[in-house]
């Protein structure tokens, strides 16, 4: 059996969105910091504020693939930043979010891990208050659970359980398949709205008749 995480590689979170549009996606508050690949793993979860002990404390116990999540209690301080990138990087992580600051983000740019934040700013938190590791945490608006499936590219983040992710898989590769052949349409010339149904579409609507936009390639 391909392994979730394998297959959500090939796919996009907009498509995800698509199937279920109540899907678990964090705000549009929390950004990419830099560029690269998409972030894909398992959550480690941490809650902390204006103090990264406790990120240092996820960091450290973090295996391969696994996504650091970090609610950041609505702080001010820097959480996290280049050397925690540059460890995450060498134990081979998945990403970090941080909902909340980080800094050096001009340094991030070359490091091949991709990290998510609400802002940046210069100040680092302190190093001395225990916060909580391995609870659902609130990120991004959403709730996530620790080993919740983390997937996230250039528009956003989105996550779940591992069966409700994977009942999402199949109809996002089929939207991966008409949006291939979309684009190979477009490079003949052939117009959107002939890809779809949409005349017929709107007229049901407009008739008050329940009706669905498809391709109809």
């Amino acid at each position: 059996m391909i392994d979730l995480l394998d297959q959500l590689a090939d796919l996009e979170t907009s498509m995800l969105a698509d199937i279920n549009k109540y899907i678990r996606a964090m705000d549009a508050g929390i950004k990419r910091i830099n560029p690269g690949r998409k972030l894909i793993g398992r959550a480690r979860t941490a809650s902390c504020r204006n103090d990264f002990l406790t990120v240092m404390r996820v960091l450290a116990d973090a295996e391969a693939g696994d996504v650091l999540v970090i609610d950041g209690r609505g702080g001010h301080l820097a959480l996290a930043g280049e050397m925690f990138a540059l460890e995450a990087h060498r134990k081979k992580l998945g990403g970090i979010i941080v909902d909340g600051m980080v800094r050096d983000s001009a340094a991030m740019q070359d490091i091949d891990l991709p990290v998510y934040a609400r802002a940046v700013h210069p100040v680092a938190g302190t190093i001395q208050t225990i916060g909580d590791v391995g609870i659902a945490v609130s990120c991004g608006g959403i709730v996530v659970n620790p080993g919740d499936v983390v997937f996230a590219d250039a528009d956003g983040i989105v996550c779940g359980a591992e069966d409700e992710l994977s009942a999402l898989v199949h109809g996002a590769q089929n939207i991966m398949a008409n949006e291939t052949r979309a684009f190979a349409a477009f490079k003949q010339g052939t117009g959107l709205m002939d890809m779809l149904n949409f005349e017929e579409h709107y007229a049901k609507r407009a008739a008050g008749e329940d009706s669905d936009l498809s391709y109809i390639l």
